[in-house]
C-alpha cells in the first residue's frame, strides 16, 4: 500500500533557518549518563520553553500516550582501506544494503574507485567489487569474505567503525553511546539520535505510567545530513530511505489515538516513519516501503502530536521538520535561546521536546 504525502508550496528560503552556533557548543562526545542531558521543552503553539533535565521528560507524558521509537541499529559502515591493484588508501561509508552482500556507498577517493576496480578491508577478511557508478556520485559495490567467519555484520563489527558526523572530531570511546538503547534491526548508517537519551531504566518508568512503546524501523542514510543546496527549499529532492511499521505497532498508535491519547515520535526519523506511512485521517497503516518525505513548514502532520529531537544544523532538513511541527519564528527563536544558555548541539547533544 502507497500513501501519498503532497508537498506544500512555501516561499521559504534555505537562509530561513540559518542559526548562529559558536563551534564550541558542537557536542564532542555524550553526556555521562543518557537520562542527565539539557531537555528544553517547547509549546509549540506559543513558543514558551522550558528548561530540564531529560528524565523529566515523565512530567510532561500522560498515560494513554505512546511514544514511537525507531529501532534501527547503526551498524559500523566506515570502512578503510586499499585498491588491491595500487595500494591507495581508500574509505566507503555503507549506505544502504541493495541484495544479498550488495551495498550503496560513499567513496573517497571516489574519482580513482571507478567500476571494476576491487577493494581489501581489513587485511583481506573483506573484498568489495565496485560494480557501477550510481547517481549522485556513489558506488555499488559488491563483497565477498569467509562466509565461515561468520557473516557480513560479524565481520563489519570486527573491522568497522562507527560512522560519526564530520563535525564530530573526537573519537568515540565506547561504540555503544553512538546506539540507542533498543536499537535491534541493522542497518543504519547514522543513529536516531533523539533515543541516545533514554535508558532502560527511565522506559521502564515511562511504561510504567501507563504509556506504550511503538517501535518501528527506518534505516538512516547520510543524506540527512546533506546540505540543501537549493534557495528555494521546495526544489530540495529528499533521498530516500527504507522503512517499516508493523500491525502491532500500527495497532497501538491507532488505539491511542481514537482513545484520546497523544503520539510522540522519538526523533525525526520516528516522525517520518509514521508520517509516511498514515493516511489523509491519520490512520498509521503496516507497511514496509520506501520514504522520501520532505517536512517543511506548510505541512499537516496527519499522526504526530509531540516531537521529541536534538537540536540540528542550520540550513537542514531536520530544523525545516521540527520547524514545520511549530513555526519557523518559535524554532529558530528557541533555538537563539539554547545558544544563549550553551545548551550542547547536534548528534551528542541535549534534547527538546515540543508539545
Amino acid at each position: 500500500m502507497t500513501i501519498e504525502n503532497k508537498r506544500e508550496k512555501t516561499e521559504l528560503k534555505t537562509s530561513d533557518f540559518y542559526y548562529e552556533l559558536p563551534p564550541e557548543l558542537i557536542a564532542q562526545h555524550p553526556s555521562e549518563k543518557r537520562d542527565e542531558s539539557r531537555l528544553m521543552v517547547v509549546d509549540r503553539k506559543t513558543g514558551e520553553t522550558q528548561d530540564r533535565i531529560f528524565r523529566d521528560i515523565t512530567d510532561y507524558l500522560r498515560e494513554g500516550d505512546v511514544l514511537v521509537i525507531n529501532d534501527s541499529k547503526v551498524i559500523p559502515a566506515r570502512l578503510y582501506g586499499v585498491k588491491e591493484a595500487t595500494g591507495i588508501k581508500c574509505e566507503a561509508v555503507l549506505l544502504r544494503q541493495r541484495a544479498q552482500d550488495e551495498w550503496e556507498a560513499l567513496v573517497r577517493p571516489g574519482r580513482r574507485l571507478k567500476p571494476g576496480t576491487v577493494i581489501i578491508f581489513g587485511d583481506g577478511v573483506l573484498r568489495a567489487t565496485v560494480k557501477e557508478t550510481l547517481e549522485g556520485g556513489n558506488r555499488l559495490l559488491s563483497f565477498e569474505y569467509d562466509k565461515s567467519e561468520g557473516g557480513f555484520f560479524a565481520l563489519l563489527d570486527r573491522i568497522g567503525n562507527m560512522p560519526l558526523p564530520p563535525y564530530i572530531t573526537e573519537r568515540l570511546k565506547e561504540k555503544d553511546r553512538y546506539q540507542t538503547v533498543y536499537a535491534r534491526e541493522e542497518g543504519s548508517a547514522a543513529a536516531p539520535t533523539a533515543g541516545l537519551h533514554f535508558t532502560r531504566e527511565l522506559l521502564e518508568k515511562i511504561q510504567e505510567k501507563g504509556i506504550k512503546i511503538a517501535p518501528v524501523m527506518l534505516h538512516v542514510g547520510l543524506g540527512t545530513f546533506r546540505p540543501v543546496k537549493v534557495e528555494k527549499i521546495d526544489e530540495h529532492v529528499m533521498h530516500t530511505e527504507f522503512f517499516s511499521v508493523s500491525e502491532e505497532s500500527a495497532n497501538i498508535i491507532n488505539e491511542a489515538r481514537k482513545a484520546g491519547g497523544r503520539v510522540i515520535c522519538v526523533g525525526t526519523t520516528s516522525c517520518r516513519t509514521i508520517e509516511s506511512a498514515a493516511d489523509s485521517d491519520g490512520i498509521v497503516h503496516a507497511m514496509t516501503a520506501d520514504t522520501g518525505i520532505f517536512i517543511y513548514p506548510g505541512y499537516k502532520f496527519k499522526a504526530t502530536d509531540g516531537l521529541i529531537t536534538n537540536f540540528h544544523l542550520p540550513e537542514s532538513t531536520l530544523i525545516m521538520l521540527v520547524s514545520a511541527f511549530s513555526t519557523r519564528e518559535n524554532i529558530i527563536n528557541a533555538y537563539k535561546s539554547a545558544v544563549e544558555k550553551k545548551y550542547r548541539f547536534f548528534s551528542f547533544g541535549d534534547a527538546m521536546l515540543i508539545l
